[in-house]
């Protein structure tokens, strides 16, 4: 060894901390790709990231193919410092290179190049699979060699190396992408988004009509009255029902119905006659299921009834999606026909005003996962239905009682600027 000269040496030392930091730069890379755009780059046909996700479908193996060339390149430069030491200094010098490169591979061939790699992994990672895959062939029997003794080791705890490194997201975890997207979403496109995903914890019953909201045609009207109900009517879809809405025979749509006016003929019976089965659905049905069951069953409107089969409201298809993309319509006065502002700040609001709607409409945080009313929850706050002229703080939104009935509230003042927060109550 005496006779390999100190600059032969040198060069031999550098190189080999060189691709030890390829190594390490490449195995954090590697590990630190985004999967879900790997996916997207496979599918538009990049070449690097194709080759990135072959080496990704079995990590163990590029874990070991790495791990060999880097401890390799490792341990030979550990031997060349030894010998540079030894010509320099002898052996008391053992002890400086071991210390010296200890810290050159540190900085230079460990933290810096994987610092490298996590902020930037695409850049180094599919470069470095051009390297890394034909490489995994040529070494493939010591590559397997090794991984079997590990994977056999894995075995023993119960984890299997041929178990996707792919993981699935949960709502909760999709919503954090979402937020976290930035301006890579438009804002409006991400309120969608999260809409979507919130469908699953509201059913029905959270936004649908109330019964006594219902607005429908009474088959036991004479024939005229009927008839200018339906001229008048604002809504396309009307439920016909004798008497009262526990006795629904079904719904009807207004062009049809309209199609039936010209001839002069206009009857009960033929009005009877264009009408369509009620639909049914149950109060806890999630959005999420209900819009599916409203594709599949080619409907659009429903009655929502409870588990004893009575009537508690009405549901339709641009109910659901308004819960995605907001209200259709920009007239906010139809918008806030339950809240009406006051010139001192504060905003008088029907009792029978949806907590869902009340917080959409003014962005106020009522809570929402108990009763479905301002008038029920308070109520169920107080335990009693309050005199008027009470005054409550709920979710930190000081409110006071305005009017009330002998058995309902029916309307409430509530004062948004001085609001505290809810610990405070």
């Amino acid at each position: 060894m005496d006779e390999i000269s100190l600059t032969t040496l040198g060069t031999v030392l550098a190189v080999c901390i060189i691709l030890s930091a390829c190594f390490s730069a490449s195995e954090t890379a590697m590990m630190s790709l985004n999967r879900y755009r790997l996916r997207h780059l496979v599918t538009a046909k990049h070449p690097g990231a194709i080759r990135a996700q072959r080496l990704l479908n079995r990590p163990d193996r590029l874990i070991g193919l790495i791990l060999i060339g880097n401890n390799f390149v490792n341990i030979l430069a550990s031997s060349i410092a030894t010998l540079i030491a030894l010509q320099l200094w002898g052996e008391s010098g053992i002890a400086i290179a071991t210390g010296i490169l200890t810290f050159v591979i540190l900085i230079f061939a460990e933290v810096g190049p994987k610092t490298l790699a996590v902020l930037h992994p695409e850049r180094i990672a599919f470069p470095a699979a051009y390297i890394l895959e034909p490489l995994l062939t040529i070494s493939y029997p010591l590559v397997w060699f090794v991984n079997t003794i590990a994977n056999a080791v894995l075995k023993m705890i119960g984890v299997s190396p041929k178990d996707g490194a792919m993981q699935h997201l949960s709502s909760e975890e999709l919503r954090t992408v979402v937020n976290e997207a930035g301006a890579l979403i438009p804002r409006r496109h991400q309120t969608m988004l999260l809409s979507i995903l919130d469908l699953e914890k509201v059913t029905v019953e959270d936004i649908m009509i109330p019964r006594n909201e219902i607005i429908g045609l009474d088959m036991e009207e004479d024939s005229q009255t009927i008839l200018e109900q339906l001229t008048r009517s604002q809504h396309t879809r009307l439920p016909i029902y004798r008497d009262n809405i526990d006795n629904v025979v079904g719904f009807v749509h207004a062009r049809n119905a309209l199609r039936i006016l010209p001839d002069g003929k206009f009857t009960k019976e033929l009005l009877q006659g264009i009408t369509r089965e009620p639909y049914f659905v149950p109060a806890g049905t999630p959005l999420n299921t209900q819009l599916l069951n409203f594709q599949c069953q080619k409907r659009r409107i429903a009655f929502v009834v409870n588990e004893y089969g009575d009537i508690q409201g009405l549901v339709t298809l641009e109910d659901i999606l308004e819960e995605i993309v907001g209200e259709f319509t920009t007239d906010m006065a139809a918008n806030m026909k339950d809240i009406h502002p006051q010139e001192d700040g504060t905003y008088l609001i029907d009792g029978g005003a949806y907590i869902r709607e009340i917080n959409r409409t003014m962005g106020w945080e009522l809570p929402t996962d108990g009763p479905k009313t301002i008038n029920g929850l308070i109520i169920e706050y107080l335990e009693s239905i309050p005199e008027t002229g009470t005054s409550v703080k709920l979710a930190g939104y000081p409110i006071d009682i305005v009017q009330t009935t002998s058995n309902t509230i029916k309307t409430i003042r509530i004062h948004p600027a001085l609001r505290s927060q809810p610990q405070q109550e």
